[in-house]
This record gives C-alpha cells, structure tokens and sequence, in this order.
C-alpha cells in the first residue's frame, strides 16, 4: 500500500492554501484538505527567511524525515502542506516530530489508537 506521495505542482499548491485549513503551532504551519486518493500527498515549504539554503534543505530533510516515520499514523486520503517557520531553524528531529504530530491531532487527521502511544 501506497502510504504518500509528494506534491510538486505550483497548482496543487495553491488548491492546498485556498480550500485548505490550516492551523500552526510554534514551528510549522499545516494546511489539510481531503483528496479523492487512497493516499496523502505532502508539500513541504520553507521559506528564504528561513535562511540560506543549507538551513532550508535540513529543515525540509527534518519534515520529511518526520513524515516518513509517522506516516503510517495519519489517516489517508488527505493533501498535506507543511510549512516551516523562522522559529524552526536550529531545530532537531524531535522537536520537528513532536510538531508535526501536534499539528497532525489538532486537524483531527491523527489515527485514535496512534494518539495514545
């Protein structure tokens, strides 16, 4: 089974950030809408004012990484967009992880036997 797959097209994108909700914690933002896929897609961004671009690049290796680990936790059938704040520059993976899931149970997209553990 087919857990996500990547969102790449500036279309998907902004489909994501007009019809989406979003909520934010301290360093990521999340934009969720349901998709008719039996599968997520995730977009990650971060921004220049993040910092340059060896910053950037870890920062979405961290998001990625996290996803990666946690996706079987997610319910599927979902766009996912993730953005980084200035704040999460610096960061390591837990607090990213911690993030991301946090992020992930206030869009109620977290499985419930997954939030226990």
């Amino acid at each position: 089974m087919k857990l996500s797959e990547s969102i790449k097209k500036n279309k998907d994108f902004q489909m994501v950030y007009r019809k989406g909700k979003s909520c934010a914690n301290h360093y990521l933002v999340m934009y969720v809408l349901k998709n008719d896929f039996s599968f997520n897609r995730v977009g990650i961004s971060v921004s220049k004012k993040v910092g340059n671009s060896v910053v950037r690049h870890r920062v979405t290796r961290l998001i990625r990484e996290s996803y990666r680990l946690n996706g079987e936790k997610f319910y599927s059938g979902y766009d996912i967009v993730v953005i980084a704040r200035n704040t999460a520059k610096g960061k390591d993976y837990t607090d990213i992880s911690s993030a991301l899931l946090h992020l992930g149970k206030i869009h109620k997209i977290l499985k419930k036997e997954m939030i226990q553990s």
